[in-house]
This record gives C-alpha cells, structure tokens and sequence, in this order.
C-alpha cells in the first residue's frame, strides 16, 4: 500500500523533469535488488575474470581455520593472533608467497595433509595452492599461491630439447617447480629411484634423465624396461645393451647384467686404484679428466632399469639380484658406475630395503598411500610433510616431491613426448658419431641368458634311486651343479622358486639313527609329472 501512495505522489505532484529522472535512477536498482530470487543474479557476466585474489593475511587464516585442525581453531578462538606472519606475504614469481607460523604445538606437516581443504577454503584449484613445511621449525609453513592454477601454466619447453651437450660430472634442467622456475639435477656419484603409481609420469621422468645422459658422447647407457611396452625404445641406438619385455629370457639377461655390473665395478676399483697411485683419482673417485680419457676403463656407465619390481619378484633371478645390486649401489658411485630405477610397486618385496637407503636421488610421484610414500622418499617423510599422496595421477602426471637435490619439495619433470625424444636421440647420435662412441647397429653388447631351468637341473642332480628328496640335499646338489647361480640356495628358496610350476613341497619323513625326522622336500612323481606336463603344453619332447 505504501509503495502504491508513493507512486501516486511521484505521478501527480509537480516535480521537474530532472527530478523524476534521478528519481528512476534511484529507485530501479533498489526495487531490482528487493525483488530478484535469491539464487539468481541480477545480470549474467558475458565473461569470467581470472580466479585468482591477491593473497592476504586474512585469507590466509581463514583458509586454515577451514582445514579443520583443532590445534588450529582452538588457539585461535583464544588468541586471534595465533596465526602470525613472520615477513610481509610478497610477490614471489607468478604469485604470492606468505610464510606462517602455525599455533604451538600445530604442524606444517598437518597442513599439508590437508591441502585439498586449504584450497577450498581460499576457493581455488587444488594446482594453485601449494604449501610446503618452511625454515626454521616444524610449525612454520611456506604457501605459495599461483595467479593461476599449474595445469593452466604453460610449462617451458626442455632447455636440451632443440640444443646443448651434457656433462654428466654437472647438473642439467631437470624439472620445474610451481613457480615454473627450472630445477636441476645431477647424475655423477648418484643413484635414483623414481615410483609412482600407473598414470604418474614415473617412466617419463625417468626417462628423461637417460635422455639428459645421451648427450654426454662418453656415457655407456644400458637400458632394461621390463614392462614391454618399448616406452624407451627410442634410445635403443645409442644403447650398448637393450631389453624389452617381462618374460623370463628378458629378466634372465637384465640378472645377467647385473651380475656383468659387479664384475664390472670391480675391474674399476683396480683402475682407480691404478690411476689414484699416479695422482690422478684424488679421493679414489672418477674425475672429468679420467672419464675423457679412452682407454681408461672409467667412462661413465649409465644403467636404466624400469619396473624393477618384475625382476626382484621373479622367483628364479629376483633374491640374487637384488643382493647383487646392492652392492653394486654402494660400489659403483665412486667408479662412475649411474644406476636410475623406476618401480610403481614400492614395498619390501618389490623394493629391497638395503637399495632404498642407498639411493641419494628420490622422485616420488603420485602414490596411494603412506607406506608407498616413505619406500621411495625415506623413513617419516611422509610425516614431516613431504606427501606425494596430494598428486592426482594422469591429472597431475609429472608432479612429484623429488628429494636428494636441495630441500625436499614438490617438482614437475619437463615432458618430452616420444616424438621429441626421437630429436634428442638423433642429435645423441650425432654427437657419439663424431666422438666414435656410437654403438654400431646389430652390434649391441648382449648378456647372454642362462639356457637352463629349474626343473631340468633337478631332474639332473636327482639322487639315484630315491622317490622323495629333501629340499636341503636338493639345494646341495645343485649348487654343485651351477654354483655361479644356486650357491646359497636354502631349502625356504627352493619352495619360492618351485611354486610358479606348480610342484607341491610337502613334508618327506625319514629314519635317521632309528628316529623319525621330518623335512620339506619334493617327490620324484611329482617333478617328472610337472615336467612331462610342461613339455606337453609347449610340445617339446
């Protein structure tokens, strides 16, 4: 009634043009305003402005207060200051930086954790919000904001793409961080260890590192993927050995390999000694100088093997192995010798324990789980707020927390597709042809594979006329037999290694001095039935 009457007065009243002009002006939005639903806007945005605020003190409490840490909030409820800034929140790069320290007794690790509510809480992306645990105590917390989110960043193009040699004795571009600031890595005196789950960029990673290797005309590269799918194929001529595949002739010629690598690191230690007595190895290590020098057995030696975890779960080749390898980890980063391993089944199984704490170099890319996080990062990472959990795989391939190069910190690996890789190995190439370092085609160095089975070395070794046999006695026999590889077999191994063919290891009982002892072991019916049934299925006689 009343918005009526004054209708009527605005109609009839004597009220100049100008008036009832800048009356209208007024009362439109305002009526506008009243009267529109309250999930609709007045008017539609033609476009939408970019997503990102600048970054302030108050955003930034209020984004943690979201996090739902009760360390958090309770202090804060007491003490609005809880929540400090040590420096001023700057412009760092394409964003904004604030370090914070956290309420006592809160960690930026726990923040960290819960990066997904921190971005909700500042309402953007998850790939624009990017804490990280800061200098000086566990609760001081580094957040760095991107004026946009990373996926939309264009990542710049590998700096050794188009151009430029390596020197594998100095570091090389590597990796980005969100910033988009190059990161470099080195390979000399290191091992690496790259995993990650299916869809991580675990394999180009690592490959990209063998291609940084490539352009040093001096580095041997011997390279083994034991997923078979040729993801390093592209590199195969400038390899000196190659394998492909998860077969047992595959894995057969990568043990081969690394059994060759510990005969090799021996053969350097007497070259370094050599040299070291004629004052050029100080600090008995491959320098520069020894590396360039043909004929002096200390090249650097670069080994890729993808998937490992296909050769230490193998039930014939995978207990050795990963025993070999080892040492040769510890051996090798003195005489020159690179080791690059990639897995994306990081556990004590597929992962010995003894190489991951030798490992200097770790890129962990997205994982499930914590457990999967410290194998491939190192014991309490995962607590101290280095969580390569928060990656999301395909989504965020490339992205990892890479540790051993500086602080630990997440990291994206320059992409260079398989197309590109081709350009990168054709200028190899051309760089070892000058340098007469390029293996000739057909020429490869091969391991070659061991052309016995199990099962044919216990028809051999079977002790005469008896029908049932002990799996110790077994392990004796064949160690005599091949004691290059069955040396050190016990009788728990036998079992391992006999139960992919399916011969059943039960308890075989015997009299001994008139007492009954018991024993695991394998009957002669069940071998030469296993056997037979073997030979039918592949026809061989």
């Amino acid at each position: 009634m009343t918005s009526l009457i004054g209708l009527l007065v605005f109609l009839l009243a004597d009220i100049p043009t100008w008036g009832r002009l800048l009356a209208v002006a007024v009362a439109v939005p305002l009526l506008a305003r009243a009267g529109r639903p309250t999930d609709k806007p007045i008017t539609d945005r033609v476009s939408e402005g970019p997503r990102y605020r600048k970054l302030t003190a108050e955003l930034v409490r209020r984004a943690l207060l979201s996090c739902g840490i009760s360390g958090i909030n309770q202090a804060v409820s007491k003490d609005p200051n809880a929540i400090s800034f040590p420096t001023e929140i700057h412009r760092d790069g394409p964003g904004h930086l604030a370090v914070v320290d956290l309420p006592f007794g809160v960690e930026a690790a726990d923040v960290v954790a819960r990066r997904g509510r921190l971005a909700s809480g500042m309402r953007l992306p998850l790939d624009q919000v990017w804490p990280e645990p800061g200098d000086g105590h566990p609760g001081r917390l580094s957040l760095w904001v991107g004026y946009e989110p990373a996926s939309q960043m264009k990542q710049p193009a590998w700096p050794l793409l188009k151009d430029g040699k390596v020197d594998v004795f100095k570091p090389f571009p590597f990796a980005t961080t969100p910033r988009m600031d190059t990161v470099n890595a080195a390979l000399m005196f290191r091992n690496w260890l790259v995993g990650g789950q299916p869809g991580s960029g675990k394999t180009f990673a690592l490959r990209l590192a063998v291609l940084a290797a490539s352009l040093d005309p001096r580095a041997e590269l011997r390279i083994y993927e034991l997923k078979g799918v040729g993801d390093f194929k592209v590199l195969e001529p400038v390899c000196t050995e190659y394998g492909n595949g998860f077969d047992d002739e595959t894995i057969a010629r990568c043990a081969g390999m690394i059994r060759w690598l510990y005969k090799e690191c021996e053969h350097r230690s007497k070259h370094i000694a050599h040299y070291a007595q004629l004052g050029k190895a100080p600090e008995n290590k491959v320098t520069p100088e020894l590396a360039s020098l043909k004929g002096s057995g200390l090249h650097p030696l670069i080994v890729a093997i993808d998937e490992i975890q296909e050769l230490f779960l193998h039930p014939k080749y995978g207990k050795e192995a990963g025993e070999i390898l080892e040492k040769v980890i510890k051996l090798g980063r003195a005489l020159g010798v690179i080791l690059l391993i990639g897995t994306q089944i990081p556990d004590k199984d597929s992962l010995p324990t003894g190489i991951t704490r030798n490992v200097n170099t770790r890129y962990c890319m997205s994982v499930a789980d914590q457990v999967a996080n410290d194998m491939i990062l190192g014991t309490s990472m995962y607590k101290n707020g280095y969580r390569a959990t928060i990656f999301e795989p395909v989504k965020e391939a490339g992205w990892g927390i890479l540790s051993g190069l500086g602080k630990p910190a997440a990291r994206r690996s320059f992409e260079v597709d398989t197309d590109k890789a081709k350009q990168v190995v054709a200028r190899a190439m051309q760089l070892r042809g000058l340098a007469g370092t390029l293996p000739e085609a057909g020429t490869q160095t091969r391991i070659d594979a061991p052309t016995f089975d199990l099962l044919t070395d216990l028809a051999q070794i079977w002790p005469a006329g008896e029908t049932a046999a002990w799996n110790e006695a077994l392990c004796s026999r064949l160690a005599e037999l091949r004691p290059d590889f069955y040396t050190g077999w016990a009788s728990e191994q036998l079992t391992t290694a006999l139960k992919p063919h399916g011969v059943p290891v039960q308890a075989i009982g015997r009299r001994i001095d008139g007492k009954a002892v018991t024993r695991r072991g394998i009957r002669l019916n069940d071998l030469t039935d296993t056997i037979a049934e073997r030979n039918r299925r592949t026809g061989t006689e």
